[in-house]
């Protein structure tokens, strides 16, 4: 395999980590670049740099692109709370989109011309039908996702114009943890369902809210398509792959999920009988819907499974406690 020089923005947060180490582990070249404002030093430790910097500055970003030749690019620096984006607009404007602009514009000017974007399923808003697929219509119903599809309708604009190749991945729920343990998520606050789960488990958090019961699925609650992250990082590098190969040009978009949904219930139980071999206990409390949460959403991933050949590995959902659960004791 070709080695390659690859810039990580926003490597030394969750998703951003554990391609890092992937892609040290395949033998790149990987230099992270983080604002450490809400990412960690020590999770970018896999790569060969880290490089502590804000993509509003432009200087420091004319920097790293003089001192290394890069052949791609991911980008994983984003704002990404719902309720937040809600209440402060302006940061979301300015960091996924103004900030996300300097970086392509800086790879622009320096002929980088592959690019990897984290991109979600909230560009698509309530859903119109199950499972979402690319086509779906496009109608967000926040400032996050509406920020995350000007991105995706740049990049378009991008690809005509400069001739900038790139691919847009729309997670549904990511979750899990590296499998050998040295990786998970330290998100602060914490707004996902599984490691509040296991927070509490661990003494961590008093309880779990669970926002509705009442919704039109089997048991009441809401159904959500989750991912590993390690099957969300290797559709990351097959990207990466076909896009330096050639393979892929222009703008790209592909949904990523499991094709199947699990209820909060199902994650409840599920994640209760695997702390409870720890003799840990769970402890809930109801609450009323939250607005704008639908009551599913499970993404239909035969894009990527059709022309990047992703074939996600851990489909099940006690795996991706169990591994976020490892993951858990060692942090607590």
């Amino acid at each position: 395999m070709q080695k390659y020089t690859i810039l990580i923005v926003g490597g030394a947060g969750y998703i951003g980590s554990h391609i890092v180490k992937m892609l040290a582990k395949d033998g790149h070249r990987v230099i992270v670049f983080d604002n450490l404002s809400t990412g960690f030093a020590k999770a970018a430790r896999f790569g060969e740099k880290l490089i502590v910097g804000d993509l509003a500055d432009e200087v420091i970003l004319d920097k790293v692109f003089t001192k290394y030749k890069f052949d791609a690019v991911m980008h994983f620096a984003a704002a990404s709370l719902v309720r937040e984006s809600m209440e402060n607009p302006k940061k979301y404007y300015r960091n996924n989109v103004s900030n996300t602009l300097n970086l392509l514009d800086t790879m622009v000017k320096y002929k980088v011309q592959n690019f990897v974007f984290s991109s979600t399923a909230a560009i698509f808003g309530e859903p119109e039908y199950i499972p979402i697929d690319e086509k779906h219509s496009k109608n967000p119903i926040n400032p996050y996702g509406v920020s995350k599809l000007m991105v995706e309708r740049i990049l378009e604009d991008y690809a005509s114009a400069y001739g900038l190749n790139s691919v847009c991945l729309r997670y549904f729920n990511a979750c899990g943890a590296d499998p050998e343990g040295e990786l998970g998520e330290m998100h602060d606050p914490e707004t996902h369902l599984i490691p509040l789960l296991l927070q509490v488990a661990s003494g961590r958090r008093d309880n779990v809210k669970i926002f509705g019961t009442n919704y039109p699925t089997p048991d009441g609650t809401c159904v959500r398509d989750y991912i590993h992250i390690i099957d969300l990082c290797d559709a990351h590098r097959l990207a990466m792959q076909q896009l330096l190969n050639q393979k892929l040009k222009g703008n790209e978009v592909f949904n990523l999920g499991n094709g199947y949904g699990f209820s909060v219930k199902e994650v409840i139980d599920c994640a209760q009988a695997i702390v409870t071999k720890d003799l840990k206990q769970i402890d809930l409390v109801e609450a009323p819907r939250r607005p704008g949460d639908p009551a599913v959403l499970v993404a239909d991933s035969a894009r990527a499974e059709t022309i990047l050949g992703w074939q996600p590995e851990y489909r099940k959902l006690d795996k991706m406690i169990s591994h976020a659960w490892n993951f858990e004791k060692k942090v607590k």
